[in-house]
């Protein structure tokens, strides 16, 4: 299995980037799915979360309001929509996929994806 994510870019404070998380091979358990970021200097932080079947999210307090974490059936791949953009934001960020059935900001990882650089100038 791989994940991959994309749609990440340069914008300015205020502005909006949509990501997408691709999934290829067979992946069985696939529960729930998560978004998280990393800035230089920094740990890996939980952004957001999305039990795959029934649309449950969760959110970091930093993102709530500005952020939205939605599945796309048709393409059957995870977005995140991040408006409101500001600097602190910058970070490259991962989709991931666990096999837990309940949402945590610690989840138990079994796929990373490849992240995708946010920039978000002042």
């Amino acid at each position: 299995v791989q994940l991959q994510a994309s749609g990440g870019g340069l914008v300015q404070a205020g502005g909006s980037l949509r990501l997408s998380c691709a999934a290829s091979g067979s992946f069985r358990g696939r529960n729930s799915m998560y978004w998280f970021r990393q800035a230089p200097g920094n740990g890996r932080e939980f952004v957001a979360g999305r039990i795959w079947s029934n649309g449950l999210t969760k959110y970091a307090d930093s993102v709530k309001g500005r952020f939205t974490i939605s599945r796309d059936y048709i393409e059957n791949t995870m977005s995140l929509q991040m408006t409101s953009l500001k600097p602190e934001d910058t970070a490259v960020y991962y989709c991931a996929a666990s096999r837990g059935v309940t949402l945590t900001t610690t989840p138990l990882v079994d796929y990373w994806g490849k992240g995708t650089q946010v920039t978000v100038s002042s």
